[in-house]
């Protein structure tokens, strides 16, 4: 049975990487779970939850000296001088950008696993906690920007007068951007979206934002589910419409990151110096060399025309509850997976691509980077196949008229000699036939089934010939009535039922 540690976080982080609730289910793999004095209590998990949850509460040299060691950011170099070798440790290590990070881990001769090398394909979602933050921060990237900015997101009329809603402009629509468009949007705000990757058009105007789309000659796509670097055509249009949004919008939160490189700049110092006094900029990215000319990590910067620039890298960490339970929840699934057969052994599987992907270094050896996973989000389309046109027949002038000519004769002799009332009949007949017939040939396929319902609830007039014959004192009659007297029921109410679903169906905010 190995040990977990959980280990308290250095000053300025808010979160832990294991709640009271994963705790209980980390035992139940199997692990000895040991908490470090203090871990959860920026989070408000008190050490007495961990108790109860059956951790061992214990010093930091206890804990440290875990076989596993849990933490939410990468190791310090004091703290991997510290580590036993042999000790697997987990968090988020940015192993692209941190070389010096893996060099000193694999040094020491430690197993590193970086919960955000996470693959972005379906079975592993539970366990990305890049996604699991970047929504956090999405949301609350917008509150922050709601306290900063001096009005309301949203659109009002009053007695003092009319109040414009905010507009706002979000770059780059992946998790965070969604997160804030969706945050946006439900608080009544103008919102505006753009990303290079076209599929994501229909998920923006789904939560109520419009999609700003950069018209180049050039597909953007997207084969790992993450942003790519995009081509100087499109940058240059996008810098174009970003300059038009800046002197347009008033708040501005910029997403943008393509992962293992620094983050691209999107808004220059004179797209800043365009935006009106007061208005507000989210350089979300500014952990990362930021998006926003001006902004700086951590700080909030306000330029000489009066607009906010904030570029603070702890937003998940300012909702430490959530934040803790999501990335323990997403270091839960990840054990799970290591964990095949449950019995407090850690067991790296280097044939499954998720398990290959975060392991950036194992027993003192660099892994990273792992092979490239094709996960495109963009649609394939197939080669369209060429169509031969094909020839219809048409019926000659000639015999259509020697038809209708025979059709129109058939009519004439059936009512000139025909008995009476069969002539009557047969006109009304007619009539009805070539009246239905263009009635129905201009209605819509999709309408056709709740049209052919109440036409049979129509015909269930013959109900009152039926009820008529009920008073018959044959009993014969009587039984035959009543039986002709269900059946039209069932076909006049079914079929007004059936007419009323269905047209409820074509009616806005019907079923849907």
């Amino acid at each position: 049975m190995a040990r977990l540690g959980i280990v308290k976080e250095g000053a300025g982080e808010t979160r832990v990487a294991a709640t009271p609730d994963t705790v209980t289910k980390l035992l139940l793999l199997g692990y000895e779970v040991v908490v470090e004095r203090g871990a959860g209590a920026e989070s408000s998990f008190p050490d007495s939850q961990y108790k109860a949850a059956g951790a061992i509460v214990a010093d930091k040299k206890k804990t440290w000296a875990s076989e596993i060691v849990m933490k939410v950011n990468a190791p310090t170099d004091a703290e991997i001088a510290g580590m036993t070798p042999g000790t697997t440790v987990i968090g988020v290590m940015a192993p692209g950008l941190r070389p010096e990070l893996l060099a000193a881990l694999a040094k020491r001769g430690l197993t590193a696993i970086a919960l955000d090398a996470v693959p972005r394909i379906s079975r592993a979602q539970s366990m990305d906690v890049l996604s699991s933050m970047a929504n956090l921060g999405g949301y609350r990237a917008v509150i922050e920007s709601a306290y900063e900015f001096g009005r309301l997101f949203t659109g009002q009329v009053t007695a003092a007068g009319k109040v414009p809603p905010a507009k706002v402009l979000v770059a780059g629509a992946g998790v965070a951007g969604l997160a804030a468009i969706g945050t946006a949007s439900s608080m009544g705000a103008i919102v505006r979206a753009t990303d290079p990757r076209p599929e994501v058009a229909d998920q923006v105007k789904s939560i109520g934002g419009e999609y700003v789309a950069v018209e180049v000659d050039e597909k953007m796509a997207s084969s790992d589910g993450y942003a790519k670097a995009t081509s100087e055509a499109y940058d240059r249009r996008a810098a174009e419409i970003y300059s038009e949004q800046a002197r347009d919008v008033d708040i501005i939160i910029t997403t943008a990151l393509i992962p293992g490189r620094p983050a691209p700049k999107l808004l220059t110092e004179s797209d800043v110096a365009s935006m009106k006094p007061g208005s507000v900029i989210v350089d979300m990215a500014a952990g990362m060399g930021g998006n926003v000319a001006g902004s700086k990590a951590g700080k909030r910067v306000v330029t000489a025309n009066g607009v906010v620039i904030l570029g603070y890298t702890d937003l998940p960490g300012r909702l430490p509850q959530q934040a803790s339970q999501l990335f323990g929840t997403n270091m839960l699934n990840l054990l799970k997976l290591v964990t095949p057969e449950k019995d407090g052994k850690l067991s790296l599987d280097f044939d499954d691509v998720v398990q290959r992907s975060v392991t950036v270094v194992q027993d003192g050896a660099v892994t990273w980077p792992p092979p490239p996973v094709q996960v495109s989000a963009a649609p394939t389309v197939a080669a369209a196949e060429p169509v031969t046109p094909t020839e219809q027949k048409t019926m000659s002038p000639l015999r259509q008229g020697l038809l209708r000519g025979l059709g129109l004769a058939a009519v004439l002799a059936i009512c000139a000699f025909a008995p009476a009332p069969l002539p009557q009949h047969f006109l009304v007949l007619m009539l009805s036939v070539v009246v239905g017939f263009y009635v129905i040939g201009k209605v819509h396929h999709a309408l056709h089934t709740p049209l052919m319902s109440v036409t049979n609830a129509i015909s269930g007039i013959v109900v009152v010939g039926a009820i008529a014959q009920l008073a018959s004192p044959n009993i014969v009659v009587q039984v035959l009535a009543a039986v002709g007297v269900l059946l039209a029921s069932i076909n006049i109410f079914g079929g007004f039922a059936v007419t009323r679903r269905m047209l409820k169906m074509f009616s806005k905010g019907g079923n849907s």
